[in-house]
């Protein structure tokens, strides 16, 4: 099926059930600063971020991710994730890192598979075009950031009072686009109406890209229903979070509490509205 499918378990895009966490603690010597060794692939991020969409995508590809010092991030803006290779290599924004790593299991055969070019381009639709949908912008021109601003939880602060007080501060600041019609959304939905994944020919990064944003947001607006107006997406969404790539990158706590929301909407359930996927 070539390099981007995962039809089969020899392909890069599964997730062989041997294989580890992409992200690691970077080893100790290379802590102590022994330039001998190689600094790999380094990831800067949080779980609480945008970052686990880039992990999603380098367990799907079977690569290895370093955890790097958040001290030490590179970014030109001190934002996360932003990613650092040999040779002084600085990568930022979710969608040029995942065209990076897609690059870096070229020796899979990445570059010479027909549909690289269509996985590039539904990477670049969904930085540019599906994340203003899903986190609409307010009038000060900020979008929600999936990094939130937490205040520090202290000993004599439950978890649920500071999920309440966070709560609190998010409604009315934020929201999604996906509460109202949306013809693009709508577009998305005819196309996953036959097909199970966004390219020909199986799982990809394409997906990695387009169904992280789709998650978040059931992740950060839990009463949204959008089995309604897209059935297909849900499924979709279902079958993308569903997998073991999805599940090292994110958690099983967040994947349960996405097939169970899911998996709500499907049967017409609604859900209070309560920020379940950092809390």
């Amino acid at each position: 099926m070539g390099f981007l499918a995962s039809a089969t378990p020899a392909t890069a895009f599964s997730s062989p059930s041997s294989a580890t966490s992409s992200l690691r603690p970077r080893a100790a010597s290379t802590m102590r600063g022994d330039t001998s060794l190689s600094m790999a692939l380094t990831l800067y991020g949080s779980p609480g971020s945008r970052s686990p969409l880039v992990n999603w995508a380098a367990n799907e590809l079977d690569l290895t991710l370093e955890a790097g010092d958040l001290a030490k991030n590179p970014h030109p803006f001190g934002q996360i994730p932003c990613l650092t290779d040999d040779g002084g290599v600085t990568v930022f924004e979710s969608g040029a890192i995942l065209n990076y790593l897609l690059s870096k299991a070229d020796g899979k055969g990445a570059i010479g598979d027909p549909r690289l070019a269509s996985v590039t381009s539904w990477i670049a639709w969904a930085n540019a075009s599906l994340d203003p949908i899903c986190f609409l912008e307010t009038p000060e021109g900020k979008a929600l950031d999936v990094r939130l601003e937490r205040a520090p939880i202290s000993n004599s602060t439950t978890l649920t009072q500071h999920s309440r007080s966070m709560e609190s501060s998010l409604r009315g600041r934020y929201d999604t686009g996906l509460r109202s019609a949306n013809k693009r959304i709508d577009r998305l939905d005819s196309l996953l109406s036959d097909a199970s994944y966004l390219v020909p020919g199986g799982f990809s990064l394409a997906d990695v890209a387009v169904a992280s944003y789709l998650l978040y947001v059931i992740q950060f607006f839990p009463d949204v229903d959008l089995h309604s107006k897209w059935p297909n997406i849900v499924r979709y969404m279902k079958d993308c979070a569903s997998r073991e790539g999805y599940e090292k990158a994110f958690g099983g706590r967040t994947q349960g509490n996405c097939l169970e929301r899911l998996g709500e909407m499907e049967k017409g359930g609604g859900k209070e509205k309560k920020l379940f996927g950092v809390f």
